[in-house]
């Protein structure tokens, strides 16, 4: 077609089923007894695996012949250049009968006996390169590669040898000229893009020194999570070679590998994060941003995480007795368009933003979040967002028989700061729903006596005591009609300093009101690790969409006024004080005419108070008279501003909660007398970035991950000690009958009976 740019149409490849191929003509088909090697599809050589001699020949033929490149057999079989080159050079002037004339005059050696034959074979067909086989045997390398040279020795690739990173490096990059580097899967490629394939199989390699497949072990913990719970149901349908399962697990992977954002896994191999899966590569960002919108397809990633926060309670009814509701800022610089600005307490600043308001159970672990981007504050989306929901979620509720029966009794208790302050909201709470609230008391009034405080042991919710000096005491909290009766418990600190939370949760001891207030620290800390370690600020859409036309906003003519009256009542308030400060002390000099200044400098200000004080009355009645609040549609379009698409975010939001709740659960299994939870987590962050050998035996049904051992002792023992747990679990891998197994690369445990060195 002219003027137009059209494609070259590729011809797929035709080459068996299970073979490795060369170039564009030649393959070669490997199993356990011989290779076979192919002409498209007719067979031109075999031989036996072990066969060196045989491998010699046919390689240098096929390059003679012109039938593949040098380059070609180095690349698939992980050759060098030198040893490919002499072995043409051999063919050219010997024929092939001179790969099989045995060398004269040469002595066997005294370095390689029967025995140390035997072990270096053995180092071979591990996946041992000859400079690390040379090493660990204490033998020259020169020596080594003789015994190489001579046959003695055999550097098999068999289909059960692990195979090497620098062999893994050389295969992936060959297939770029292909379909592209890592796409060592072309038949099953070919299937999927026909519709004959529904996903690829998961199947492994005995891959040695395999980057980040130190996060392997955490797939028990994402499993038990919840990471594919509900996928299936609520998420969008995914098409193609990669399915949903290969997705979460790769979004997952990235989590813990502290890939904050799909652009940045660019910098990693593809190959060797296609290991972690069982696939031949990761999938490019493209087309992993492609798959999440799909998976979003019909805001499905919000429904799954609706699903998830249930299933989550569910699982855990114990800890939703007291759930901790915080705001978080995520401030956005960017100028597709200007998001309304609100106060960014880690900055201090009043920014444009999106907040969020994230429920979590009292160790940290979050339930859900809600998205304002337009925020009517705390109080409000408690009341018409959060509290609904829990309503409906939260399990184990007492009937309406036992609310009658105990009239202290509440169905859940909510924690949240000073924000959400306010003896109404406490009574509609406790009125309409027996919901009981917790926050820190705004005006306490005068310090209670100090002999009035009592040492308690309180113990938090993460299991440690902790004595506290408390006292209790009832009180009627507001004014008017909004006067509620709460109990307000005080603690003592060393400093003396009294800090007091008011409560209606009227069924829990003092005590536990006292743990669950002051653990409150515990959704702060989750925000901070989230910000440092998951970047749950970064953006993943970057586009805008018009919010519903009811949507209510704060009214631009309101705001303005508002802060009219809050700039002039400031001007009044410092007027006042510097005309009082001229009555209390009038001028008091003999000279006249400096009186007279005086006098009319003190009339001016009277005036310009008055002038103020009118205008002031004007603004409190115009503000009156105007709506603070405006649907969407009816602003004037300088002032219409759009909602930031929320998709990928949204899901990756949701994958991210289940990381933090994986992670938290593996710091349990580490956590005890000489690692907290700080160091748990340091730890559990070096192993997910650790290198491990991943190992599968399909005979009796096992995935094997041994992990390089860490860099001191304790932490060996820690791991190791993990690991028996997991090994436990005896979890599945996600599409597959292989049941994962866990071991630290070159540890043994101790004897408990000699004692730990």
């Amino acid at each position: 077609m002219k003027g137009k740019n059209v494609m070259p149409q590729q011809i797929l490849p035709l080459i068996p089923r299970g073979a490795t191929q060369i170039n564009g003509l030649v393959s070669v088909y490997r199993d356990d007894k011989n290779w076979t090697y192919f002409l498209s599809t007719i067979p031109i050589y075999s031989h036996r695996k072990n066969d060196h001699r045989m491998f010699r020949m046919v390689t240098s033929q096929m390059i003679d012949s012109g039938a593949c490149r040098q380059i070609d057999i180095q690349n698939t079989f992980g050759v060098s250049k030198s040893s490919v080159v002499r072995w043409l050079n051999k063919l050219r002037s010997g024929g092939a009968e001179a790969f099989f004339v045995q060398r004269q005059g040469r002595r066997g050696g005294n370095v390689f006996t029967p025995e140390v034959l035997e072990q270096a074979q053995r180092l071979l067909d591990q996946g041992y390169s000859r400079k690390d086989a040379a090493q660990e045997l204490r033998i020259k390398y020169d020596t080594f590669r003789k015994a190489v040279n001579d046959g003695r020795l055999i550097e098999s690739r068999a289909s059960d040898a692990p195979l090497t990173k620098s062999f893994r490096n050389v295969v992936d990059t060959a297939a770029a000229e292909g379909m592209g580097t890592g796409c060592t899967r072309v038949g099953d490629r070919i299937l999927a893009s026909l519709g004959k394939m529904v996903g690829a199989p998961v199947r492994f390699d005995r891959c040695l020194d395999v980057p980040f497949a130190g996060v392997l072990c955490a797939v028990p913990a994402l499993l038990t999570n919840g990471l594919f719970h509900g996928a299936k149901r609520f998420l969008g349908q995914v098409k193609g070679y990669y399915t949903t399962i290969h997705v979460l697990l790769l979004l997952a992977f990235m989590a813990l590998c502290r890939i904050k954002t799909t652009e940045k896994l660019k910098r990693y191999s593809p190959g060797e994060f296609g290991k972690l899966l069982g696939l031949d590569r990761a999938p490019e960002v493209r087309c992993l941003r492609r798959k999440m919108d799909e998976l979003n397809a019909d805001q499905g990633s919000e429904k799954w995480a609706a699903h998830l926060s249930k299933y989550w309670m569910e699982q855990d009814p114990d800890w939703v007795g007291s759930l901790y509701i915080d705001g978080h800022v995520r401030v956005y610089h960017g100028k597709l368009t200007q998001l309304p600005r609100r106060y960014v307490s880690r900055e201090r600043l009043c920014l444009r933003g999106i907040t969020d308001y994230w429920v979590n159970d009292a160790i940290g672990r979050p339930f859900f979040v809600v998205e304002k981007q337009v925020d009517p504050g705390l109080l409000a989306t408690l009341r018409n967002d959060i509290v609904p929901r829990l309503l409906e979620d939260v399990p184990d509720q007492p009937s309406e028989e036992q609310l009658k029966e105990n009239p202290c009794l509440c169905r859940f208790v909510l924690v949240f700061d000073r924000e959400g302050y306010s003896p109404a909201f406490f009574r509609q709470m406790w009125k309409k729903h027996r919901v009981g609230c917790m926050t820190y008391h705004k005006h306490p009034g005068e310090p209670w006596p100090e002999q009035w405080f009592t040492e308690h042991e309180v113990l938090m919710p993460r299991g440690e005591v902790v004595k506290m000096r408390l006292c209790e005491m009832g009180s009627l909290v507001g004014s008017g009609k909004d006067a509620t009766w709460m109990r307000q418990v005080r603690k003592l600190t060393d400093s003396g300093h009294q800090t007091s939370l008011i409560s209606t949760a009227f069924d829990l001891p003092h005590t536990q009101l006292a743990a669950r207030m002051f653990s409150r620290w515990c959704q702060e800390n989750f925000f901070n690790y989230m910000m440092q370690h998951f970047d749950i600020d970064v953006l993943l859409d970057y586009g805008i969409t018009e919010f519903p036309d009811t949507e209510k906003v704060i009214n631009p003519t309101w705001r303005q006024l508002n802060r009219s009256r809050n700039s002039l009542s400031n001007k009044l308030r410092y007027s006042r004080a510097r005309f009082a400060e001229m009555t209390m002390h009038p001028e008091t000099s003999d000279k006249p005419k400096k009186y007279d200044q005086w006098l009319k400098k003190k009339a001016d200000l009277l005036e310009e108070i008055e002038k103020m004080e009118y205008r002031l009355d004007e603004l409190k009645v115009e503000l009156k008279q105007t709506s603070k609040h405006i649907a969407w549609e009816e602003l004037d379009e300088k002032d219409k501003f759009y909602r930031l698409i929320p998709g990928r975010k949204r899901l990756m939001d949701t994958v991210r909660m289940i990381v933090y709740r994986a992670e938290t659960a593996m710091v349990d299994l580490i956590t005890g007398p000489t690692v907290d939870s700080s160091d748990a987590r340091s730890l559990l962050q070096a192993l997910f970035l650790a290198e491990a050998d991943i190992l599968p035996d399909p005979e009796k049904e096992k995935l094997n991950i041994r992990v390089h051992s860490a860099s001191r002792p304790a932490a060996n023992r820690a791991l190791a000690q993990l690991f028996e747990h997991l090994t436990t679990a005896q979890v599945k891998y996600p599409g597959t009958e292989l049941t994962m197994t866990f071991e630290l690369g070159g540890y043994t445990a101790p004897n408990p009976a000699e004692g730990v060195r």
